[in-house]
């Protein structure tokens, strides 16, 4: 059974995430105090209803905790977001997912009960940095605070060489969860599985022990 969203907040980033559900044909409730933002979502989301967030009567008017998972993407206003995302949990949202301006708005939305909370500028801006840090690293994304997956080019280096010759894992303590050469993806590779020059690893691991990796391959 598909699961059904709400997205609070269609700035930027709340519009992005309800856009992008939206195509892939997710039933999503879109909500805004702004008229104009509702509007324009009305032609995409599954509704779009005005209304103000911090309002527990508005949120029980449109059902919102028939909702599996709610996304509290409201701008700069702190409080309305802390608030909104308090009534939410106090009416049985089963999952929230909140943004966070800084730390301190972080630490407040995990004491309230959100159940995983998001930097949207901050890690793009980390990822854009870890890209641009190395030639071999195409793309990076944080897991934790001390694990990422990371694509990274093989080169000549690596690349003739089975996953069972470079042992990856018992080196670095890394794992390799896909390949990707050409248009084809090999998913789970085994470790006989050559790997090609310029093939990209979907590489999973502690942070350090990524890097050790990639200066390897570098």
């Amino acid at each position: 059974m598909k699961k059904n969203f709400a997205v609070i907040g269609l700035g930027r980033f709340g519009g992005s995430i309800c856009r992008t559900l939206a195509n892939q044909g997710i039933e999503v409730l879109a909500i805004d105090k702004n008229e104009e933002r509702v509007n324009e979502f009305s032609m995409i989301a599954s509704h779009a209803v005005v209304g103000d967030s911090t309002d527990e009567t508005v949120l029980k008017s449109i059902g919102i905790r028939n909702f599996d998972h709610v996304i509290v993407a409201i701008g700069d206003d702190i409080q309305s977001s802390i608030l909104t995302t308090l009534i939410l949990k106090e009416l049985g949202v089963p999952i929230i997912t909140a943004k966070a301006q800084n730390d301190y708005h972080e630490k407040v939305l995990r004491k309230i009960g959100a159940d995983r909370v998001v930097h949207p500028e901050r890690d793009m801006g980390e990822r854009i940095a870890n890209n641009m840090a190395s030639n071999s690293v195409l793309d990076y994304l944080e897991l934790s605070a001390e694990h990422s997956i990371v694509e990274i080019v093989a080169n000549g280096k690596i690349g003739g060489n089975t996953i069972i010759d470079l042992d990856i894992r018992k080196k670095y303590g890394l794992n390799i969860v896909a390949i990707k050469r050409g248009e084809e993806l090999i998913v789970s590779p085994q470790a006989k599985e050559t790997i090609h020059h310029n093939d990209i690893l979907i590489v999973i691991g502690n942070d350090s022990d990524i890097d050790r990796f990639e200066k390897k391959v570098m």
